[in-house]
């Protein structure tokens, strides 16, 4: 069967092409389908909403999300911290001697900072 399709296409050759040239001038010729094609040309292209600003948009979307989901986990933190203070008076002093450098009447506070060495 198959050598016969070669055979007859081969014999028809120029018929078909010349069909499938006719077919393809008359697709060509569609207003709808240029129409149609160009319509898609220009939204992905040139609208205000192309494809490569819609990628940036998603882009910053993520980026977005991520500092989102940051600062929820940074302000139960923060929440926690604020509860322990006002439960707990030895958090206070930890606090205020760690941050601010407090200390009691009778005690003296030294401060060590490392120091990189130098080449």
């Amino acid at each position: 069967m198959l050598p016969f399709l070669l055979i007859i296409i081969f014999i028809f050759r120029e018929d078909l092409d010349y069909i499938f040239m006719e077919r393809f001038l008359l697709l060509i010729r569609n207003k709808y389908l240029i129409a149609g094609i160009a319509f898609v040309v220009w939204m992905c292209f040139f609208d205000r909403y192309d494809i490569s600003t819609q990628y940036s948009y998603y882009k910053e979307e993520s980026k977005l999300q991520s500092e989102k989901e940051y600062y929820e986990s940074e302000t139960v933190r923060i929440e926690k911290a604020i509860v322990d203070v006002q439960q707990n008076q030895t958090e206070i002093q930890r606090i205020a001697r760690e941050r601010y450098k407090m200390k009691k009447d009778n005690e003296d506070v030294y401060v060590i900072q490392r120091v990189s060495p130098k080449n």
